[in-house]
């Protein structure tokens, strides 16, 4: 009999046991299916599961509304930050994907163009189906609220790369706008242009560092409701909002004057506040005077000042204060485009107006 030892049997190795679940993916390409087909037009090509999105960008008169004679493609991309980790914290993953949206269709309009279409990113530790499908219904229903395609996407699992219960999503948009509309960086504006204001709401997608840094402090709970946030509502789901989608309603607005260009310049109020976005949509020669009392500034963000004792500088610096876009429009024009949106829903402020000055905002 051998006195020599039995050899080590080395176990087989998978792509499962090392943290990746191939056949997870495959089921969750299966339950978002009917989420990418609802925001789907006539312009939109391919089917489900190629390996990237097809998009018809020019096409026959005969069928649809319109043609580019002249397009400008344009193209952005941005993720939700830590506003994912309160998501994660409360559990909800159906909102998260709106703000995704958002933050790109909301920086896309301020050139003066239509969002065509998007694709999304998650990156996340495991896969689980029901909370992929609830984030891909969230950037779904994002989508619908653009009114553009989501034609596909990516999630990749690492978990070398992303702790348990951890994720994040970013995303990417085209749209497309005719030339000679194109709206460029204070080009246009000029001095006595009015500044109108659409409300956000809520904090939207920016701040949130501060917002947790804030919540850990001072030990807030995210499940309780505060007398000083005048709403029934909890402080998280207060927080979790999803970011105010713009595109429709400034496209709609945009479509109404093809020929006058009565909109000199737009902003898309994200990190920087007004103070580091407006002036983004100003010559070097004119500044925007900003009246801080034109509007009233939601409770959820005085809770938060109050709560972090945090500098008034500091909140405009970092927050959207209760206007999440902007729009610098010819006086004569101002009050029929504020009215419009009215119309369509916005929630409209006459923040001030266009003064001599070297690129700056003055709030006052």
């Amino acid at each position: 009999m051998s006195n020599n030892p039995a050899p080590n049997v080395r176990p087989s190795l998978t792509y499962a046991a090392a943290g990746v679940d191939i056949d997870a993916g495959d089921a969750v390409v299966d339950r978002i299916k009917s989420h990418l087909r609802r925001t789907h037009g006539p312009r939109v090509l391919g089917k489900h599961g190629s390996f990237a999105g097809l998009f018809r960008l020019d096409y026959n008169e005969k069928l649809f509304k319109k043609n580019y004679r002249d397009p400008v493609l344009v193209s952005c991309t941005d993720g939700v930050g830590t506003k994912v980790l309160l998501a994660i914290e409360m559990g909800v993953y159906d909102t998260i994907g709106i703000d995704c949206v958002a933050m790109n269709v909301n920086d896309m309009i301020v050139q003066g163009a239509e969002p065509l279409l998007f694709l999304d990113y998650v990156g996340i530790h495991k896969v689980t189906p029901q909370q992929m499908e609830q984030i891909v219904k969230g950037v779904a229903d994002g989508c619908e609220l653009a009114g553009c395609a989501l034609i596909g996407g990516e999630t990749a699992e690492m978990p070398d790369i992303y702790k348990s219960g951890d994720f994040d999503l970013a995303g990417f948009a085209v749209g497309v706008v005719e030339l000679k509309r194109v709206i460029e960086g204070g080009e246009r504006v000029q001095r006595g242009d009015v500044i109108l204001g659409l409300a956000s709401s809520g904090v939207h997608s920016n701040g949130y560092t501060l917002v947790r840094a804030i919540l850990k402090r001072e030990k807030l709970q995210l499940d309780k409701t505060y007398p000083e946030l005048e709403s029934e509502r909890t402080l998280g789901q207060l927080l979790l909002e999803p970011t105010r989608i713009y595109a429709r309603q400034i496209v709609s607005v945009l479509n109404s004057y093809k020929v006058k260009h009565t909109i000199g310049g737009m902003a898309h109020i994200t990190g920087g506040g007004l103070p580091g976005n407006v002036c983004r949509a100003l010559p070097e020669d004119c500044d925007a005077r900003i009246d801080t009392q034109s509007w009233q500034v939601p409770p959820l963000f005085r809770f938060l000042q109050s709560q972090g004792n945090v500098a008034e500088d500091e909140m405009w610096r970092v927050f959207n204060m209760g206007i999440g876009y902007v729009l610098i429009v010819r006086p004569y024009f101002a009050e029929a485009i504020a009215d419009r949106l009215r119309h369509l829903g916005e929630q409209v402020s006459v923040l001030g107006k266009v003064v001599a000055g070297s690129g700056n905002v003055q709030l006052k």
